[in-house]
C-alpha cells in the first residue's frame, strides 16, 4: 500500500482526491499547517510517503489588494519551499511530486499547449515562480510532475456551485464580452489524470489539465442555461467585476485557451471532451 501525502487536502479538489486515492487502496495522509510549520514533522511525514501532492495556495478569486497578493504568494511559494527542502533533506525520498499551478502562466493571445508563451503580469509570474520552486525537488529519486489547472468543474463545491445561484434564479449571463477563452476540466477527468501521472514513469514536468476542447464564457453561460432550463440574458460589465476584485478580476475577464496535448501524447483519454458534456453531466438530476 503506497502512502500520498497531500498539501491543501481540505479544499475542494483536495478533499475529493482524498477520497479517490482512499477508495483506491492508497494511505492519503494530509499535509496540515501544523506539520508544515514544523520541520522535524514535515521531514518525517515525507521520509514515509512515496507521493507527495502540493495544493496548498489561497483563493485566486478574490479582491487582489497588495496585501492579499502578498498572501497569494507566500501561501504558495513559500508552502512548496517548505515540501521541497523536506524531500531534498530526507533518506527516503518520495519517487513522485505533483505541484500545482494554473493555466494563468500563458498569455491569452493563442491557443497554447505545454510549450506556449507566458504572459507578464502578476498571476503568471505567480505560476512561473511557484512551478520553479517544485522543480528544485526533481532529481534521480524523485519526479516531479507540474499541473497546470484550468477551470475545475465538479459537483458540490468549486467554481461551479458558485456559478450555479445567479443561473437558478434567471439571473445568468455572460462576463464582460463573453468572448474571452474558458478552459476547464471535469473533477472526473482531473482525478484520472493524477492516478494516470502516478503509474506512468513517462509523465514529468508540466501539464495542462484542460478538456481537449476549450470554450468562452459566452459557450458555458449558453451550456448553463441550456442545461438549467433557465434565460442568460443579463451579462456582468467587466467594470463590476473591476470594481469588486481589483487587479483580480483579470481571472474572471481575460481567459487562457489551452489544450492538454502532453497527456494525451501519452494516452490520456479525457472522458469529458467538451463543455456542453461537461456540464450535462455535473447537473443532470
Amino acid at each position: 500500500m503506497k502512502t500520498i501525502a497531500i498539501s491543501g487536502a481540505s479544499g475542494f479538489v483536495g478533499t475529493n482526491l482524498k477520497d479517490y486515492f482512499t477508495n483506491l487502496g492508497y494511505k492519503v495522509i494530509p499535509i496540515s499547517r501544523d506539520i508544515l510549520n514544523k520541520k522535524d514533522k514535515l521531514e518525517e511525514l515525507i521520509n514515509s510517503s512515496n507521493i507527495v501532492i502540493n495544493l496548498a495556495g489561497a483563493n485566486i478569486i478574490n479582491r487582489w489588494t497588495d496585501k492579499y497578493k502578498k498572501l497569494l504568494y507566500s501561501s504558495r511559494i513559500d508552502t512548496t519551499s517548505k515540501i521541497v527542502n523536506a524531500i531534498n533533506s530526507v533518506e527516503n525520498k518520495p519517487e513522485l511530486l505533483i505541484s500545482t499551478s494554473a493555466v494563468g502562466i500563458y498569455d491569452n493571445q493563442f491557443i497554447h499547449d505545454e510549450d506556449g508563451s507566458y504572459s507578464n503580469d502578476f498571476l503568471s509570474k505567480l505560476c512561473q515562480d511557484w512551478e520553479k520552486e517544485a522543480l528544485k525537488a526533481n532529481s534521480f529519486n524523485t519526479r516531479v510532475a507540474i499541473f497546470r489547472f484550468g477551470i475545475v468543474l465538479g459537483k458540490d463545491g468549486g467554481a461551479l456551485q458558485k456559478m450555479l445561484t445567479p443561473f437558478k434564479l434567471g439571473l445568468g449571463g455572460i462576463i464582460g464580452s463573453g468572448k474571452q477563452a474558458f478552459s476547464f476540466i471535469h473533477l472526473e477527468d482531473l482525478l484520472n489524470a493524477y492516478k494516470f501521472v502516478i503509474e506512468n514513469s513517462n509523465a514529468n514536468l508540466a501539464f495542462n489539465l484542460t478538456a481537449p476542447t476549450p470554450t468562452t464564457n459566452k459557450g458555458l453561460t449558453l451550456a448553463l442555461g441550456k442545461t438549467l432550463k433557465r434565460p442568460t440574458i443579463l451579462p456582468v460589465p467587466e467594470f463590476i467585476l473591476n470594481l469588486i476584485f481589483s487587479e483580480g478580476a483579470k481571472v474572471l475577464t481575460d481567459g487562457q485557451n489551452v489544450i492538454p496535448k502532453k497527456l494525451q501524447d501519452l494516452g490520456f483519454e479525457f472522458k469529458y471532451k467538451n463543455i456542453e458534456d461537461t456540464i450535462e453531466n455535473l447537473l443532470k438530476n
